[in-house]
């Protein structure tokens, strides 16, 4: 009952997406199973000895750092939801501390590397469709759910924008250079009317060889194959390509928070990771350029 309840406050009053919430009943059910194998059908009655043997129990199972935090922090929002409605005033989640994250090395392309890629696909339909995809995903530095969420009346060519909706429906308008609009411009007058041909009625942007909406795993082949076409050092992700462009942002003069706004990041902890990236690359030109380095 509780967990359907809260599943419901988060699509209808925090407007999150359908897999954010899913993860969420997903971790919550996980929680209220092992409450229930240790006879307590109540979770309003939890404890936080409770919590402790839910993550020792995690850690023996070789759950990584990352998912455990992910964990604790779906039970703390249920638990918080809890004691908001009034259901209870305890939280078992108080005084938890989350297992610390060894940060891994961002992978981003070379500006070098992005150009040997974005010169990859040829001048075939599909190839016009390939190089507008890979403009767009570094131009704007979007998620892969959002590519692939555009539809037509998503693009301004003629102002040079493209509006994205992101995670809790929080749209956001991310500015095209002019090559990103070229290639669309391309796309849209030419390549996509003979991929959609008599689906005169398909609103997405991208589509498939059978004038479909592109999926994630259809987008996720293109990346790769391109990828090695271009003989990168990392391999191709959509990921890959939004590391990328936020370095790079950086390590031309953007500013943080422009940056977060951009990127569509709630936290502005979540942008400040790729500043790792541009003082690794000072520390390079340091070491290089001074004398006495």
């Amino acid at each position: 009952m509780y967990t359907d309840d809260f599943i419901e406050f988060l699509k209808t009053e925090k407007k999150m997406a359908k897999n954010s919430c899913e993860a969420y009943r997903r971790d919550v059910s996980e929680f209220v199973a092992f409450e229930a194998s240790r006879g307590i059908t109540d979770v309003t009655s939890s404890s936080s000895t409770e919590m402790v043997a839910w993550l020792h129990q995690l850690k023996e199972m070789g759950r990584s750092a990352s998912t455990v935090n992910r964990k604790v922090a779906s039970v703390r929002a249920f638990y918080r939801y809890l004691i908001d409605r009034g259901y209870t005033q305890t939280d078992p989640t108080s005084g938890i501390r989350s297992p610390r994250i060894e940060r891994k090395e961002i992978e981003y392309l070379s500006i070098q590397e992005i150009e040997r890629l974005l010169e990859s696909p040829d001048d075939s339909v599909r190839g016009i469709r390939d190089r507008a995809v890979l403009e767009v995903l570094y131009a704007t530095g979007i998620r892969v759910s959002e590519l692939i969420d555009l539809n037509m009346d998503s693009i301004n060519l003629r102002m040079g924008f493209v509006t994205c909706d992101g995670p809790g429906s929080r749209a956001r308008i991310i500015p095209l250079g002019r090559p990103a609009r070229a290639a669309l411009d391309n796309y849209i007058s030419g390549a996509r009317p003979q991929l959609v041909r008599e689906r005169t009625e398909e609103t997405a942007l991208f589509v498939n060889q059978y004038g479909r909406r592109i999926t994630r795993q259809g987008l996720w082949k293109i990346l790769r194959d391109y990828g090695e076409k271009a003989q990168l050092s990392h391999s191709l992700t959509p990921h890959t390509l939004r590391n990328s462009f936020a370095v790079h942002m950086l390590q031309n003069g953007a500013d943080l928070k422009s940056l977060q706004e951009l990127m569509g990041h709630d936290d502005i902890t979540a942008t400040q990771v790729y500043l790792s990236a541009t003082k690794s690359r000072l520390k390079d030109v340091y070491d290089r350029a001074h004398p006495r380095a």
